[in-house]
C-alpha cells in the first residue's frame, strides 16, 4: 500500500497544478490525446534532467523498470520513446517557457532578500546571452555560419536572487540588442550590459522608463567633453566625464549627456570604459557594479555543467526549445527547494542528492538533514555554488 511520496513526487509538488492545466490549455497541449499528456511528458523530461538520460531509449528503459512507481507521477502507461519523440516535435515549447517563467516568479519571490555585494538598495539586473552549440549537420536549420549552429539563450539576471527575471531562446543569428525591444524596464532599477549591447535608440528607451544602465563603451565612440570631475587613481578610476555624443546618428538616437567613467583593472592588466546614465553614483561604485554582471556569466555555465542542454533528445526546432525550457524549470524547482526547506546546501548538492533519490519515499527534508549532518568534510573546490 502506498503510505508516502517519492522524491521525484514531493518536488513537483511545487507545481500547482491548475497552473500548469492553465499553460497547457492556453496552447492546447491536449487537444484530441487520450494516453500521452503533456504532464506525463513533463515528468519524463524533469526526470532525464535530474539524472541526466543520455537517449530517448535511455529513457524509456529507466522509467519502464519503475512503472508501478509512475503510476504515482501521473503516468499510467509504459513509456514509448516513439511516442515522446512525437510529443517533443509536435507539442509546443511555449507550454514550458510559461511554466518556467511562472516557477522563476515564485523562487524570485523567496530569494529577493538575498544580500548582495554592493551597499544599493535599487534592483539591479544583469544582461547576456550564450550560444549553445548544436551539430551543423543534425540541426540545418539553427545554422548561423559556414561551419556552426546553434541556438542562444538571453537571460535577465536579477542580482538579488540570482535568478533570471525574463528569458528568450532564440537562433544564435538574433543579435543580443533586439531583446531589449521585448523588456519591460523597471523604473529605478539597473541594468548591466556588455558592449554588444550598445544601441543608443534603445538605450534612450532605458532612460525614458527612468531607469539606469551601465554599458561598456567601443573604441570608436565619438563624443564631445562636456565636464572633467576628479577621480582617485589609486582606485584604479583613469577619468570620470560628463559627455555628448557627436556622431550625427547618435546624437539623434541619444540626445541627452552621458557620463564616461574609464577604469583600469590591474589585477588583469584591462583598461574598461564604461556608459552610463546615472550622475550621482560615484565612479568607483559604477565599476564595482558593472564587475557584478559576471553573475550572469556563472548562471550559464551553471546551466551547461549541471542541467542536460548539450546533447538533446530531439532534432527539431521545438524539440530543442522543449528541452531548453524544461531544464530551466528543473533549475527553478531546485532553486523553491532549498529555499523552501532552508537548506544551506547548494543548487550543485541538491542536484546531485535528487538525482539518486527520485524513486525513494523519504520526506525531502529528511532527506537533506542527513546531508548537513555529514557535512563536516571540505567540499570540492572547483563547482560553482550558487546560493551559498
Amino acid at each position: 500500500m502506498f503510505t508516502g511520496q517519492y522524491v521525484l513526487s514531493q518536488l513537483l509538488d511545487f507545481i500547482h497544478p491548475q497552473q500548469f492545466r492553465r499553460c497547457v490549455e492556453r496552447y492546447g497541449g491536449d487537444y484530441k490525446v487520450q494516453h500521452f499528456t503533456t504532464w506525463q511528458q513533463f515528468v519524463c523530461l524533469v526526470f532525464a534532467q535530474l539524472t541526466w538520460r543520455e537517449s530517448l531509449r535511455d529513457i524509456e528503459a529507466c522509467l519502464n523498470v519503475r512503472g508501478d512507481q509512475l503510476y504515482h507521477l501521473g503516468v499510467r502507461a509504459p513509456i514509448k520513446r516513439s511516442t515522446l519523440a512525437d510529443a517533443l516535435a509536435t507539442r509546443d515549447w511555449r507550454i514550458f517557457a510559461d511554466l518556467a517563467q511562472h516557477l522563476i516568479g515564485q523562487a524570485r519571490q523567496l530569494y529577493g532578500d538575498e544580500p548582495l555585494a554592493l551597499d544599493l538598495d535599487q534592483t539591479i539586473y544583469a544582461l547576456d546571452a550564450s550560444i549553445i552549440d548544436l551539430c551543423l549537420s543534425v540541426y540545418p536549420w539553427a545554422r548561423f555560419d559556414a561551419e556552426r549552429s546553434g541556438v542562444k539563450l538571453h537571460t535577465q539576471l536579477e542580482l538579488h536572487s540570482h535568478l533570471p527575471a525574463q528569458m528568450l531562446v532564440s537562433l544564435a543569428t538574433y543579435q543580443e540588442n533586439l531583446w531589449l525591444d521585448h523588456l519591460r524596464y523597471q523604473p529605478g532599477a539597473f541594468y548591466l550590459m556588455d558592449r554588444g549591447y550598445l544601441d543608443f535608440k534603445r538605450l534612450y528607451a532605458i532612460e525614458q522608463a527612468r531607469a539606469w544602465f551601465v554599458i561598456r563603451a567601443k573604441k570608436t565612440l565619438s563624443y564631445g567633453r562636456h565636464l572633467s570631475l576628479p577621480v582617485d587613481s589609486t582606485t584604479g578610476l583613469r577619468s570620470d566625464q560628463i559627455i555628448v555624443l557627436k556622431s550625427f546618428r547618435t546624437a539623434r538616437a541619444y540626445p541627452d549627456k552621458l557620463r564616461r567613467i574609464r577604469f583600469y583593472d590591474a589585477e588583469h592588466h584591462h583598461a574598461l570604459v564604461f556608459l552610463t546614465n546615472h550622475f550621482g553614483l560615484p565612479a568607483l561604485k559604477v565599476a564595482q557594479l558593472y564587475q557584478q554582471r559576471w553573475q550572469v556569466e556563472l548562471f550559464f555555465r551553471w546551466l551547461k555543467q549541471h542541467l542536460r542542454i548539450k546533447v538533446f533528445y530531439g532534432t527539431s526546432a521545438n524539440a530543442v526549445r522543449t528541452q531548453l525550457w524544461v531544464a530551466v524549470c528543473v533549475y527553478a524547482l531546485v532553486a523553491l527547494l532549498k529555499k523552501r526547506l532552508g537548506s544551506p546546501a547548494s543548487l550543485y548538492e541538491i542536484l546531485q542528492i535528487l538525482s539518486v533519490s527520485g524513486f525513494e519515499k523519504i520526506p525531502v527534508n529528511q532527506l537533506f538533514q542527513a546531508l548537513c549532518s555529514q557535512n563536516e568534510t571540505p567540499s570540492l573546490a572547483n563547482q560553482l555554488r550558487l546560493f551559498e
